[in-house]
């Protein structure tokens, strides 16, 4: 069986005032699908009041069985993503890694940046997979149901999309990275190159996946009430002044990270009492 690794709750904000609307747990992918796979998510709720639970998107495309709903395909999503919860529900997601959606398939993944599609519009057989996830009674079974379709899927080793990972795996782990220009000289890849791997893999630019991971630590660190100055954060995050890295804070998160952080310390204190 898998092993279950710890997750961090990057992406998802205002996570601790999250948590108390709705339940999310995660499954790790099994050897082989680990390639394609980052990790499977559950999130389950029943609320008297709808709640918009909202999320920073990672540059990844996931596939959601949703109850009620369906199935679908949910490209990369470039602005911050809201769901209501209303009621009674649940989801289980399938978060592929960034460009492993692309690899299995053959898509441009570009090609539906900013869309949801029904499952069987990406894949023939998918009715017949919704209909044996739904059926099954635990994650665990669900996680096998999918793995099972996938391994039937899967490509070739393909140097293209292994090359677009250890991009991508430097781009998320290494906040020193923030202009393309050190990423192409890392990697001593031409620009170009590294554009077109990034549209047909990935569904958008490095630039745009640098600055969102860069987004993830700042909203992640004021979250925990761990980051420094703001001043501060925001040069160690990449941006030329506190004003630029405030200015794409509220454009793509709705706050200020002043404001942000407030929120999340007051929601702490509402946690320890």
């Amino acid at each position: 069986m898998p092993s279950e690794p710890t997750y961090s709750e990057k992406g998802i904000l205002h996570p601790r005032e999250q948590a108390r609307h709705r339940n999310l747990s995660r499954l790790a992918a099994g050897p082989g699908i680990d390639r394609f796979v980052e990790w499977y998510w559950i999130v389950e709720w029943d609320l008297a009041e709808p709640y918009v639970a909202e999320v920073l998107p990672f540059p990844s495309v996931n596939v959601t069985f949703e109850e009620p709903g369906g199935a679908f395909v949910n490209g990369v999503c470039t602005t911050k993503f809201e769901r209501e919860l209303v009621g009674r529900g649940r989801c289980f997601g399938v978060k592929f890694w960034a460009g492993g959606f692309g690899a299995v398939t053959g898509l441009d993944v570009g090609s539906f940046r900013d869309q949801v599609l029904p499952l069987r519009e990406v894949f023939d057989d998918a009715d017949r997979l919704a209909d044996l996830v739904f059926a099954e009674d635990s994650d665990v079974r669900r996680r096998a149901v999918v793995e099972a379709f996938l391994s039937d899927h899967l490509v070739v080793e393909d140097p293209q999309y292994e090359l677009v990972r250890a991009v991508i795996a430097a781009m998320s782990e290494d906040r020193t990275l923030t202009r393309v220009d050190q990423v192409t000289e890392r990697f001593d890849l031409p620009i170009r190159k590294l554009q077109r791997l990034f549209r047909r893999y990935v569904g958008v630019g490095p630039k745009w996946v640098l600055r969102r991971y860069r987004l993830h630590d700042g909203a992640d660190l004021l979250a925990r009430g761990e980051s420094a100055e703001l001043a501060d954060l925001a040069v160690a995050l990449g941006y030329f002044d506190q004003a630029h890295f405030s200015h794409e804070f509220k454009e793509q998160i709705g706050l200020t990270p002043a404001d942000y952080a407030a929120r999340a310390q007051a929601e702490r204190q509402i946690t320890y009492r």
